[in-house]
């Protein structure tokens, strides 16, 4: 799959392709219901297919502080779009100039000068141009005039999560800073995942025979609710069951909030440096402050026997 970083990294001889537009954080399951049939629809007509985001997300620049916390960071995006079968991701770097496009603007210098789209899929609340002023309606009028098709989809798939509301990125952020990663994976169609380097801690949990990950994340991060977690680390290609804390460690009156992330039955692990993934599967407990570090150790070991269990049960409806 092609990765463009803005409109000059297109091809000079890019041909006509399928095109949808939008933020698709998280890549969830209302998402892959729009990239499929963008898919589906370029590989009906012989032509690639392309999505098109931005970075960063359109409220920072338009609203600084504001930015939402994120499901996942770009290159995870793409790679999650790439197993869909999209052909090329165009990120368009997000300035005020950018978002100062009229929606006709836009159409002309993205979809039509660079991409030449022959035809665009979107939800039916998409938006674009200045302040938001284009919807699917002003979109399919352009389309007759600069030939091209425009394919409204249904995304809004909904099941249990949020007590059954529609299935979106707000949701599922919703659900994830709640602690709720098992509503969240029902959204995504796969865990929750957060990235960044492991780096050295206090290396307290060293000390108490339990150690530990501690993972760096990514700026925004979308970051469950402090407690204690079952899921998986992903490193170097391989993927381990993990007994997962995220919380300020309150036992040693910590303050900064951390995610860290226990390897079961392995020992002698070297990671720091490592870009690492952590896949949430479920809460455990919320974060407890122990009275004494046998507490903490008895219950640590608690934990780890459910999170076994859990991770290993798991593995197997797969």
């Amino acid at each position: 799959m092609q990765r463009w970083r803005g409109l000059e990294d297109i091809p000079q001889d890019w041909g006509r392709s399928v095109v949808t537009i939008g933020s698709y954080d998280g890549v969830h399951r209302g998402h892959q219901l729009i990239i499929q049939h963008t898919v589906d629809r370029a590989r009906a007509l012989g032509l690639p297919a392309v999505v098109v985001t931005f970075d960063p997300h359109p409220k920072e620049v338009l609203r600084p502080g504001t930015h939402p916390p994120l499901l996942a960071p770009h290159h995870r995006r793409a790679e999650l779009m790439a197993e869909l079968g999209v052909d090329a991701v165009l990120v368009l770097p997000f300035t005020m100039e950018f978002s100062n496009l009229s929606p006709a603007d836009f159409i002309v210098k993205v979809l039509i000068d660079k991409l030449r789209a022959k035809a665009v899929v979107e939800g039916p609340n998409f938006r674009f141009g200045h302040r938001a002023a284009g919807d699917v309606v002003y979109l399919a009028e352009l389309g007759k005039t600069y030939d091209f098709d425009v394919e409204v989809v249904d995304l809004y798939v909904s099941g249990e999560a949020g007590g059954g509301q529609p299935f979106s990125s707000t949701l599922t952020r919703r659900l994830v800073i709640e602690g709720d990663v098992e509503g969240a994976a029902e959204i995504l169609g796969r865990p929750h995942r957060v990235e960044g380097v492991v780096v050295r801690g206090a290396q307290r949990g060293r000390e108490l025979g339990v150690p530990t990950a501690n993972v760096e994340t990514l700026p925004h991060t979308a970051i469950p609710a402090d407690g204690v977690y079952a899921g998986w680390l992903h490193a170097q290609g391989e993927k381990m069951p993990a007994a997962i804390s995220v919380g300020t460690n309150p036992t040693f009156d910590g303050t900064e909030r951390t995610v860290e992330a226990h390897v079961i039955d392995r020992v002698g692990l070297d990671l720091y440096g490592l870009h690492v993934a952590v896949d949430f599967l479920a809460f455990v407990r919320g974060q407890v402050k122990f009275d004494s570090l046998d507490a903490l150790i008895e219950r640590m070991g608690e934990d780890i026997k459910v999170i076994r269990d859990l991770t290993a049960a798991a593995e197997v409806k797969r």
